[in-house]
């Protein structure tokens, strides 16, 4: 109780709570912004806090954090662009929600459910951190490969009309990813003797290119509507908070599901919310009753996707805070700055510095807290992007695009990968192909290739992955998955011929 009254005085003082909200108004800023991740923010503010105390250090940081996984929110509902990798799953119903008119409901949906998310994962945090930390570290490369495999299955929700095209699509996503650099030996391969390709395809990169670019030139296909000064979105801009909150409250099932798996996936080290946000939509799309209405506008996949990758931020701490070991790129720079200050990072950090622990926890709620009343009060400044005409909007985007994915690496060479990507992509939605597996392929497959090689370094018996407890569990998970997934696929075919049958007769 002590431990908790001394960082709870830490963290309630005028200057700690003002810090804290410049950095949520950073957080949410940086990450609407495409190409600018919360990675990126946190680093850019880590210099600042070398003069704070540690814990006041480390709660801007954390109100950063959390801000950043909500602002992602915004650019994806409004320009159907994710602002951070974390908010892909987010564009799937926020963009047509929005599109559909409903621009305010979605946003403020997406606010709400984060909130939550973040909420729950503080919960857990506090209450389950040493015990999830101990089972986090005992999971092998078998394990990380084998709940990769699970994720990859996701594929099969998300391919849209076309099994075979989004199949296809997340193929092509996987073959990206083997691009550049070889994870272990760091030799160069499918790189065609281009210098450009030797260090791989920047997952930003590819992102911006497949997804905005993309979306922008789709955009301004039709000439007329762009001179006629047509919008992104229509509809008024309203923005009910209290009746929003209602409504995602009344989808407790999906809500507590997709924060917990946030909180899970957030924990193991190397994962993180791109993973939880594509993890948790699925699990909602399963699991509803009206599985075709995901992907239209509906509310279960925005409370699904945003509260699950807002989850992570407290269960990426889990392992960071128990054991010393980072849960992500994010809570490696969070150790940074406790080491700056002389503070080990490790097992004992809750014994030694239990005040600084707990008032990381209450920095935690606070920042979520923060978070939520900067959005409520700054969305309907952002919903004004639906009055903004698209020949104004789209070049002004176009142009974040091109600053972020320069800024990643400050290479020109970035540059052009981005508009060859750009245009690829662009023919892959023209034809029709999925492009939420191809991204999927991107992102797991360093993950996938990654373990599966330490684990056959470390024994080549391919067993394993069978006889130890964890990973047999997530290999039954993935093959489950994917019986259910063709059993809907089949169902929703056979439905479609009868109705077919019955309308020709």
């Amino acid at each position: 109780m002590d431990s908790f009254l001394i960082g709870a005085s830490q963290i309630f003082t005028v200057t700690t709570l003002a810090y804290m909200l410049a950095g949520s108004i950073a957080g949410i800023v940086a990450a609407a912004i495409p190409g600018f991740t919360v990675t990126m923010a946190i680093v850019l503010t880590l210099p600042l806090t070398f003069t704070m105390e540690p814990l006041q250090g480390i709660a801007v940081m954390l109100a950063v954090y959390v801000g950043g996984y909500t602002g992602g929110l915004i650019s994806a509902a409004l320009l159907g662009i994710p602002g951070t990798p974390s908010s892909v799953a987010t564009t799937f119903d926020a963009f047509p929600m929005a599109r559909g008119g409903e621009a305010g409901r979605a946003l403020s949906m997406g606010v709400w459910a984060s909130f939550f998310g973040t909420v729950i994962s503080t919960i857990v945090l506090i209450v389950a951190a040493p015990p999830l930390a101990m089972i986090a570290v005992k999971l092998g490369p078998w394990e990380y490969f084998s709940l990769i495999v699970f994720a990859l299955t996701i594929v099969a929700s998300l391919v849209g009309e076309s099994v075979i095209r989004g199949l296809i699509a997340g193929l092509i996503g996987l073959a990206m990813s083997t691009v550049g650099s070889d994870p272990i030996l760091g030799r160069s391969r499918f790189d065609f003797g281009l210098e450009t390709l030797e260090t791989g395809l920047p997952f930003l990169v590819v992102l911006i290119g497949i997804y905005a670019i993309s979306q922008l030139a789709s955009e301004v296909e039709d000439a007329k509507s762009v001179k006629s000064g047509s919008k992104l979105v229509t509809g008024a801009i309203d923005f009910q908070t209290w009746k929003v909150m209602r409504e995602v409250l009344t989808r407790p099932v999906n809500l507590i599901r997709s924060s917990i798996i946030g909180v899970l996936i957030g924990a193991l080290p190397g994962a993180g919310g791109s993973i939880a946000n594509l993890v948790a939509y699925d699990q909602a799309k399963r699991s509803s009753k009206n599985p075709d209405a995901f992907g239209t506008g509906t509310p279960d996949g925005i409370v699904a996707s945003e509260a699950g990758n807002s989850a992570t931020a407290g269960g990426g701490l889990i392992p960071m805070i128990g054991l010393g070991i980072p849960g992500s790129a994010v809570d490696a720079i969070l150790m940074a700055s406790l080491m700056v200050h002389g503070i080990s990072v490790g097992p004992r950090l809750i014994m030694d510095h239990s005040d600084l622990v707990y008032g990381m926890f209450i920095a935690m709620a606070v920042a979520s807290f923060i978070m939520l009343i900067v959005a409520t009060l700054s969305m309907r400044l952002f919903l004004r992007v639906a009055e903004v005409p698209k020949w104004i909007i789209v070049p002004v985007v176009m142009i974040c695009c091109v600053v972020g994915a320069f800024a990643l690496n400050n290479r020109v060479s970035d540059l052009y990968l981005l508009g060859c990507i750009g245009v690829f992509g662009y023919a892959l939605r023209a034809l029709g192909y999925s492009l939420a597996p191809l991204v999927l392929g991107v992102i797991l497959g360093p993950i996938a290739e990654t373990n599966l090689r330490r684990a056959l370094m470390t024994n080549e018996d391919p067993t394993l992955f069978f006889t130890r407890p964890i990973s047999l569990l997530f290999l039954i998970a993935a093959v489950v998955s994917i019986v259910w997934a063709i059993r809907g696929h089949m169902k929703k075919r056979k439905t479609e011929e009868r109705l077919f049958d019955a309308a020709a007769s």
